[in-house]
């Protein structure tokens, strides 16, 4: 471990992940594909500006976002991938000063914000797990993950992502399972579904207040618009569960598991739902 106090490990661990637009160079507005119809600006291909991205790198419209129906731009996170880059890995040289290496830098920083959110969610998996054997493989994953994020571009290009990214999940999965378990006192969830799109279980604009949800196994739910007020979403696995427009006022997701700040920034809350302590409420609730 960095640091001998676990939770202050865990702080500065959370810190790196949180964005930092003044230290990046607006990545997120070129590197990505945009749609108009997802909440972005305009139709835009991946590695193009945004039309709203200035000289220095900062949005002209960000304070108004919200009142322009911008809601991709509001929910999108990098998991602080954005700053490392351009500080860490090209050393503060944007990528307007280099436009012959601007599409790798781009490339550098998609496969980045992947191992930043990687390490979002063992961060999240070390805060949650009480086992002390499956704490300490956590904290070698996360050591693992760090140490591939300070490689040099050329290698973070030629990294097997999926091979890392099956370990990490493994881990996950695991805590996943101990940390449901526990909140149920061994006993299963009652939530059923039988409809699902793509694969994924389908909430959407589902009435779920009345529904036991504490300890729920919600990975890649569709949650879109769904009733979630009032609900205690204790020792629930939420990873990847799309939480556009979900309205969550009054919510307890204190102790859910794998939620991130996207998921938040998108959804509807208020000053009554209550929030892991690594994520920030958002201004506009």
């Amino acid at each position: 471990m960095i640091y001998e106090n676990e939770v202050n490990y865990r702080k500065e661990l959370y810190k790196s992940l949180k964005i930092d637009c003044e230290k990046c160079f607006g990545f997120c507005c070129v590197a990505l594909y945009f749609s108009k119809t997802e909440g972005f600006p305009n139709d835009k291909d991946a590695g193009k500006p945004c039309i709203n991205l200035k000289s220095d790198f900062k949005c002209s419209v960000h304070k108004n976002l919200r009142e322009k129906g911008l809601k991709g731009c509001t929910a999108y996170d990098c998991f602080g991938a954005g700053q490392k880059v351009a500080q860490v890995t090209y050393g503060g040289k944007d990528w307007r000063e280099n436009p012959q290496r601007a599409n790798q830098m781009f490339d550098t920083f998609l496969i980045m914000r992947q191992l930043h959110e990687m390490l979002w969610y063992l961060t999240n998996a070390l805060n949650a797990q009480d086992n002390s054997i499956i704490k300490e493989e956590i904290s070698h994953m996360i050591e693992e993950t760090i140490k591939l994020t300070n490689l040099e571009d050329i290698n973070i290009m030629k990294l097997d992502l999926v091979s890392h990214r099956n370990k990490v999940n493994a881990i996950l999965s695991k805590t996943s399972e101990v940390v449901r378990y526990n909140t149920n006192m061994g006993r299963k969830s009652t939530l059923k579904w039988k409809k699902t799109i793509a694969g994924r279980p389908n909430f959407i604009g589902a009435d779920l207040k009345k529904t036991n949800l504490r300890g729920a196994d919600l990975r890649g739910a569709l949650l879109i618009a769904a009733d979630l007020r009032g609900v205690d979403l204790s020792g629930a696995d939420l990873i990847g569960a799309d939480l556009r427009d979900a309205d969550i006022r009054g919510a307890n997701l204190t102790n859910s598991i794998f939620i991130t700040q996207g998921q938040i920034n998108g959804a509807k809350g208020d000053s009554n739902t209550k929030l892991p302590v690594a994520l920030t409420r958002p201004t506009y609730w």
